[in-house]
Parts: structure tokens; sequence; C-alpha cells
């Protein structure tokens, strides 16, 4: 009787130790809103390019997650510290970035916009917001952009997309500038139509990335399910799902 229960112990033990690492409910962040890519439904329901695209690879990858909306810019010190496994909310993928947490091959290219009131005639490029209030997302690289290149009065910084809005539709600020599919989602919108106009070129073309804590497998696994639901035609569908048009 002894033997019996040592020999099902080892074999409990075996069981236990050879569970893979996948099989534990990871965390994914996404931003609280961020539309198209993140955002709530009418019936409150967390839903958005970026939050199908994840339960696509994590169904190609075999991973159970729970899904945890936060501010932006608690993202990334989330990934350094461990507390969440996986990053997906249009983040993109800056060397500075990359020298903290690991990012997926890029899943999305896209740029900045700069958008104004649509009867302002005094904004049209960069160069034009010198002495200006602009506002923008705090944690961003449209944060870093307008610092750096619009030599604006003020930067007014917003944790959320639709206060950094606001604030220029009710006269807070002279313009917005941020990622161009928020932008253009805004101005299709009931809010936005007619009401805003984008000046100026797109600038700083850039690419999108899943980011995860340094060192994490799930990188390689979740690289290698992006390119099988690119090869599959999945991705072009939830593309034209969510921007109407086709990948570029």
């Amino acid at each position: 009787m002894k033997r019996f229960a040592t020999i099902a112990a080892a074999f409990i033990a075996i069981a236990v130790f050879c569970v893979p690492a996948t099989a534990k409910t990871i965390t994914v962040a996404t931003d609280t809103n961020f539309p198209p890519f993140e955002f709530k439904d009418a019936s409150g329901k967390h839903t958005g390019f970026d939050v199908e695209l994840w339960d696509a690879l994590a169904k190609e990858i075999g991973v159970e997650y729970k899904l945890q909306p936060m501010d932006f810019n608690g993202i990334i010190p989330g990934l350094q510290t461990g507390q969440i496994d996986v990053g997906i909310a249009g983040m993109t993928i800056k060397p500075e970035r990359a020298k903290v947490i690991d990012f997926s091959d890029p899943y999305y290219n896209a740029g900045l916009l700069i958008m104004v009131k649509a009867d302002n005639n005094d904004v049209a490029g960069i160069e034009d917001l010198q002495g200006k209030v602009v506002s923008t997302k705090l944690g961003t690289t449209s944060e870093d952009f307008v610092k750096k290149n619009a030599q604006a009065k003020e930067v007014k910084l917003f944790p959320n997309n639709d206060a950094m809005i606001l604030e220029m539709m009710t006269g807070g600020a002279d313009a917005v500038v941020f990622d161009s599919p928020v932008i253009a989602n805004f101005m299709r919108s009931e809010a936005g139509k007619g009401k805003v106009k984008v000046v100026g070129p797109l600038y700083m073309g850039q690419s999108y990335g899943i980011g995860f804590p340094k060192g994490s497998p799930l990188v390689p696994k979740v690289n290698e399910a992006l390119k099988k639901i690119k090869e599959s035609g999945a991705y072009d569908a939830l593309y034209m799902k969510w921007f109407g048009t086709a990948p570029k």
C-alpha cells in the first residue's frame, strides 16, 4: 500500500511539472478607449480591432487570457514589472520602448495627423502650431512629436482620447495631434462629421506592435500566429471590418 502511494505521488508530481507554461490564464492589457482599436460598445463589452485580433491570435496559439483595460501610460510599466503578460493597444514600436519591453512583428502601419475645428483657418501644418495650445494623449508618440516639433505655447496631456478631443471641441486647445486611425474614426463619427478637419500631411509613419515583458516566450508564438492569420485571410477580414478598407 505504501509503495502504491509512493508511485501515485510520483505520477502526480510528474503531471504537475509537465503542465505547459501556456496553460495559465494570461493577462492582456488594452487601452480603455482607443477606437476603433479598443473601446466599449453599446452593451458595455470591450471590443475593437486590437481586441478581436488578440482573440484570433490567442486561439491560434492556444492560450487562455483575461482582458485588462487600463490607461495607456500604465501598460509599459505593467509589462516591465510582470503584472501583465501582453499589451495590445495601438502601441508604436519605438527604440526607447524596445529597451524595456519586447515587441511582436508589426501588425498595423499608421502615422500622426493634426485635427482642428472645421472653421479654423490659422493652422495648415505643424509649423503653424507655434504659440498655440495643443492637446494629445499622455505617454504616446504624439506627445513626443508635439513637444519636439510644434513649439506650442502649451501641450495639454490627457489619459484618454475622449478628453483629448473634447478639450479642442470646447475651445481649450487649438488642435489635436494624434494617431491617424483615431482621428479618421472621430471625423466619421456623429460628433465629428463636418465639425473638424485634418490639416497638413501624415507625420511620422509608424508601426504598431504587441508588447511583452522582456524575454517572454510568447513573442515567437505570437509572431508565428500573426503570420498564419495573415496568410489565411483572417487578418484582412478583421481589417476590412474595422477600417473599411483593405490593408495597405
